[in-house]
């Protein structure tokens, strides 16, 4: 049975699943859809052309599907805001709409979105991923599944989070940064520091998914070899499993660069 507190103002023609829960001071517009068992805490605020998956749960003060920030945006343009099941919005966290007519902003299932963190118009976030408190995407930006990005991290519009990366904390990232490594700030300059090892045990890869990580880092970072030359070498030298062609199709794929 759907509950909403008496404080709440849930618009009539918002579409609500079964079991959904609107807390004190929650305001719902017109055009949301919020699937089966989804949570809205105190003082959350959903609008736009927006669709909440089932089992979410969304904290006090987040802010879903609301206006872009991109000053392009045209006054009657619909646009959307998506985010799939089971993910968690914490406080303060904001996605925004897209901008351009029919563009959607996406945060994919099972994701967790800790305080105070920004998805900006036409991001998309793939499953299971974490972002830190206060890590935010500009717009456009693409996060591949189960990236994992640092608190205090700042990533420029259009780049791309590899899937298994991990951004440090505090992070400026400029370019894409590749999966299954881990980038972070180093005296002030980003830099990938070496496979995610860690990330990659605890997702169940195994020891040699992880040692021909380490080499692919040897040869695209400690070498001295330009990319072309490093990616050659792995292309030709190294065994390409399913992780390996993912890794080269990345760098190929890159319109920005890659740190």
């Amino acid at each position: 049975m759907t509950t909403i507190h008496a404080t709440a103002i849930v618009d009539p023609k918002a579409e609500l699943a079964s079991d959904v829960e609107i807390g004190p001071y929650s305001i719902i517009g017109p055009d949301v859809k919020i699937g089966a068992g989804t949570v809205v805490q105190a003082h959350a605020y959903i609008s736009g052309h927006t669709t909440i998956g089932k089992k979410c749960q969304i904290f006090p003060f987040a802010c879903v599907g609301t206006k872009t920030q991109d000053l392009k945006f045209i006054e009657g343009t619909i646009t959307h805001a998506e985010v799939g099941d089971e993910t968690v919005l914490r406080e303060f966290s904001t996605v925004h709409l897209g901008t351009k007519p029919g563009e959607v902003t996406r945060v994919g299932s099972k994701c967790l979105i800790m305080a105070y963190c920004h998805v900006a118009h036409g991001c998309r976030v793939g499953n299971s991923v974490i972002m830190s408190n206060l890590a935010t995407l500009a717009g456009e930006v693409t996060v591949e599944d189960f990236a994992i990005i640092g608190g205090m991290a700042g990533i420029h519009q259009f780049c791309r989070i590899g899937s298994h990366a991990m951004v440090g904390g505090a992070t400026k990232v400029r370019q894409d940064c590749p999966p299954f490594m881990i980038t972070e700030s180093v005296n002030g300059e980003t830099k990938v520091i070496g496979p995610n090892i860690v990330g990659l045990q605890r997702h169940g890869f195994g020891a040699d998914v992880r040692s021909s990580m380490k080499e692919a880092f040897r040869l695209l970072y400690r070498e001295g070899l330009n990319r072309g030359q490093a990616l050659e070498r792995i292309k030709y030298e190294m065994e390409q499993s399913q992780e390996i062609q993912a890794l080269i199709q990345f760098y190929a794929d890159s319109q920005r660069g890659v740190h």
